[in-house]
């Protein structure tokens, strides 16, 4: 029975989205164990058995408030859990306990007979690179604008002066503060000028500017294919979000096969794409997010996005 089996919802302690998300699940009475690895200890425990006769590993978690058998799990919500950094011990000993929670909690999940992950981590780990996406999308037929990736500052120049009009994309978001201040990397113009011996150091990625009307985030839960167009005049939309103007959007069945062919292939039931819309209507691939941000998108168009994800992990629509 649906109340014999939870949802387990691993993410951070602050998590809106999965509010969400659990608020439905708990209106249809699915138990739900909400955790983050970064609690393990008093707040957070997990035994497993094995090798004890039975066809499959045993085991139990459990929090101050919850606790599953994780042979009856049903589903998986991996959304935005933490991993412990054990900062009060010595570095060497905080990466040998940092080492062990994740291969020890990480491995015991994995080694759930759960049929379903939304999405498993070692999936959205293998989806995450950029030039991975790229070339996946290009394979796949999806308008790719033209994109460099290099450390090469001779090719960078060149491609630019090439392109003439290239924006420079961050490939991994990472915490990074300035003088005690949180910044971020956001979408934004180069010029050939402006490179220099510096972009020897990492990869950097440069891409023909899409000569855009709109922007799409589209996501995809399962079988459905949720699309939201974002209007605004800026290069990139998450600078202001009280700029932003939103219109739920049917896209041509080719485009929607297509993402969720992209999604298959990675082995992935749910993730967020960007796509960009240009002066003629046509689409370009830019991203895909395996575990992107939704939420404010339900409350600005209604969309049932929640309910679509409770759908999933209590019946495994996918």
């Amino acid at each position: 029975m649906t109340e014999e089996r939870p949802v387990l919802v691993a993410t951070e302690a602050d998590d809106l989205t999965a509010d969400m998300v659990i608020t439905e699940l708990n209106r249809r009475n699915v138990p739900v164990v909400r955790f983050n690895p970064a609690d393990i200890g008093a707040d957070l425990t997990v035994s497993a058995r094995f090798g004890t006769g039975s066809a499959s590993m045993s085991g139990q978690m459990r929090t101050p408030s919850r606790a599953a058998d994780l042979t009856r799990v049903r589903a998986v919500y991996w959304r935005r859990p933490e991993w412990p950094a054990f900062s009060y011990l010595e570095p060497d000993d905080a990466r040998f306990a940092a080492a062990q929670v994740r291969f020890g909690l990480g491995g015991v999940l994995y080694g759930m007979d759960c049929p379903l992950w939304v999405n498993h981590p070692l999936r959205i780990a293998a989806a995450d690179y950029k030039p991975a996406q790229l070339a996946l999308a290009q394979r796949l037929g999806l308008g790719v604008p033209p994109t460099l990736v290099t450390n090469d500052p001779a090719e960078a120049r060149e491609f630019i002066t090439d392109q003439r009009d290239v924006i420079f994309k961050t490939l991994r978001w990472t915490p990074y503060t300035r003088d005690g201040v949180p910044v971020t990397g956001w979408t934004d113009p180069v010029t050939a000028d402006e490179i220099d011996e510096s972009v020897r150091v990492t990869p950097h990625l440069f891409q023909s500017r899409v000569d855009k009307v709109a922007d799409l985030r589209v996501l995809i839960v399962g079988r459905h294919t949720f699309a939201v167009r974002i209007e605004s005049d800026l290069l990139d939309w998450r600078k202001d979000y009280g700029a932003l103007t939103y219109t739920v959007e049917h896209l041509p069945d080719r485009l929607t096969k297509g993402l969720h062919r992209y999604l298959e292939f990675l082995g992935l039931v749910s993730g967020s794409f960007d796509l960009a819309v240009d002066r003629a209507g046509k689409h370009w691939w830019l991203e895909l997010n395996p575990n992107g941000q939704w939420g404010w998108l339900e409350r600005e168009t209604g969309l049932p996005l929640s309910s679509a994800f409770a759908d999933l992990l209590t019946q495994g629509e996918t």
